[in-house]
């Protein structure tokens, strides 16, 4: 039984569990840290633990899978608040080297992120003083990025020159000095590839946009790998949480040898070009990114392939792209440029010729689509999918829904031949465990709750501490209720889904946490997160 030893970019569910939840559905053994090592948001993981137990761990391994934004700064979050010197930060990345000549036989792949300018003023993720100042450390990142690809108008000239002047000189400095030193980890990375220390690395660009410094970042990048001629060994584009769940699925093909051709379609004719919401590049590029780091091809027909991922596309670029707001109220093209029907009558289509058909609901942010997953509720196709995600940035979905496709497909005939029980089991949980967290939480129930709930607990998005019994308790009774009603009709081998033990991980609306379990289905087993 292979064994891959994984370290995620921090303890979060999407991060710490997806993977694991993946894991099950095969017979490679996934090793993860104890959580307690793993940090809690701000702060940082216990970097020399950590490193101490690869080390351990790595011994009679076939692959580590790390995140370098742990290893080095104790996680995400941590990457984007800590003080650590350049010097400090490359001891910690030593250990990758120390692995590879103990044990010269296991193969590194690991992933560091191109870190965020979010463009907004909250310090939720970010320094104190992005409550202040983040939108302008956003302009200024733009528009210093814009300026050197091409000529500033006036307006936008004096826009820099004042933002220049209102963003406190040391907030800036320390910014940027951060970015500088992250960059040069960034870099030295790729000298590792070089050297043979990391055998494959992707470098997830988080929350960027077409001008600013994560796009001058990944210019740098990109003519690095280039110049170091390991284009082969590296892939660079849009995402993060997702990744250790692309990765982990690139690996196992590389394991059993299987490189799965998939057929793309989507909803909207415009949506291969339309650049999505916090992503740099079409659709269709990103999707092609996603598709190759999980160790998967592109099919040129769907006759070609019995695996076919479905895009639920927008059709109006970035800031047209819908949240999760009423239906009425989004842009026109979703009226106009998507086709819900003849969407559904293909996946009907697709699923009666015998396809796998996966599900990567993008057409919104931070949720899956109501207007399509009714309908498809409707048409009785929402127990016949393989996989599905629809949950924050098109990256993220992507990532996560490609992964499970391609991981399930290796194991299709065995599962229709009554072979591999609880891996199939393991599949399905996790299957049902994406509509019930991106579409029944992420779209349904985090909106009635904010609307509902919040305001009479005098909480907000992300003030639940003083209140979060109370908030739980109402989370599982509106998630059960939204599970009843979505899943009545759904019989998986005449079993009962049943969700427990609702929680906010981070104490605060943005995710959720909790068990899913089939009842009746066979050797049953829980699927923790």
């Amino acid at each position: 039984m292979a064994k891959v030893v994984y370290v995620p970019l921090d303890e979060r569910p999407c991060n710490e569990g997806f993977p694991r939840q993946l894991a099950r559905m095969t017979d490679v053994t996934l090793v993860v840290p104890d959580r307690s090592m793993l940090g809690d948001k701000k702060r940082p993981a216990d970097t020399n633990a950590i490193r101490e137990w690869m080390i351990e761990a790595a011994e009679g391994a076939d692959y580590v899978l790390v995140s370098i934004d742990l290893l080095v700064y104790g996680g995400i979050v941590p990457s984007r608040l800590h003080h650590l010197s350049l010097e400090e930060c490359l001891r910690r990345l030593a250990v990758l080297g120390e692995i590879k000549r103990r044990y010269p036989g296991v193969k590194i792949h690991a992933f560091n992120l191109i870190m965020r300018v979010p463009n907004n003023n909250k310090d939720e993720e970010e320094p104190d003083y992005y409550k202040f100042h983040g939108g302008q450390i956003f302009k200024y990142s733009y528009l210093t990025d814009k300026a050197e690809q091409e000529v500033l108008t006036p307006a936008e000239q004096r826009e820099l020159e004042d933002i220049t002047r209102l963003i406190p000189e040391a907030y800036l400095s320390d910014f940027l000095e951060r970015r500088a030193v992250n960059q040069q980890v960034n870099q030295h990375a790729l000298t590792l590839v070089r050297e043979g220390v990391i055998d494959h690395l992707v470098v997830p660009l988080d929350d960027n946009s077409q001008y600013g410094f994560s796009r001058a970042e990944q210019q740098m990048m990109v003519g690095r790998v280039v110049a170091l001629n390991v284009l082969d060994k590296v892939l660079i584009y849009p995402g993060a949480d997702e990744v250790g769940c692309t990765m982990f699925a690139r690996i196992f093909g590389e394991l059993k040898q299987y490189k799965p051709e998939i057929f793309v379609r989507y909803s909207s004719t415009q949506g291969p070009q339309i650049k999505p919401k916090y992503e740099d590049r079409s659709l269709n590029e990103s999707v092609k990114s996603h598709i190759i780091a999980a160790g998967a091809v592109l099919a040129d027909h769907s006759a070609e392939t019995d695996l076919v991922l479905l895009v639920h596309s927008p059709a109006v670029d970035q800031a047209g792209m819908a949240e999760q707001i009423p239906f009425q109220e989004r842009h026109r093209t979703y009226f106009s440029e998507i086709h819900y029907r003849e969407f559904a009558e293909a996946m009907g289509a697709y699923l009666r010729k015998g396809k796998m058909v996966a599900l990567g609901d993008v057409a919104t942010c931070n949720g899956g689509d109501p207007v399509l997953m009714n309908l498809l509720q409707q048409q009785g196709l929402l127990d016949q999918l393989t996989a599905y995600a629809g949950w924050n940035t098109s990256g993220n979905t992507l990532g996560t829904v490609v992964a499970h496709l391609v991981i399930a497909s290796y194991y299709a005939n065995r599962w229709a031949q009554g072979e591999l029980a609880k891996a199939y089991e393991a599949s399905r949980v996790f299957y049902y465990h994406r509509l019930a967290e991106d579409f029944l939480y992420q779209s349904l129930v985090r909106q009635d709750m904010l609307a509902n709930d919040l305001p009479r607990l005098n909480a907000s998005y992300y003030v639940l501490e003083h209140c979060l019994e109370q908030a739980e308790a109402i989370l599982a009774d509106k998630m059960n209720q939204a599970a009843a009603h979505y899943f009545a009709g759904i019989k998986e081998k005449e079993g009962l889904i049943r969700l427990s033990g609702l929680h906010f991980p981070w104490r605060r609306m943005f995710e959720v946490g909790f068990e899913l379990t089939i009842e009746g289905f066979g050797a049953l087993r829980k699927q923790t997160l």
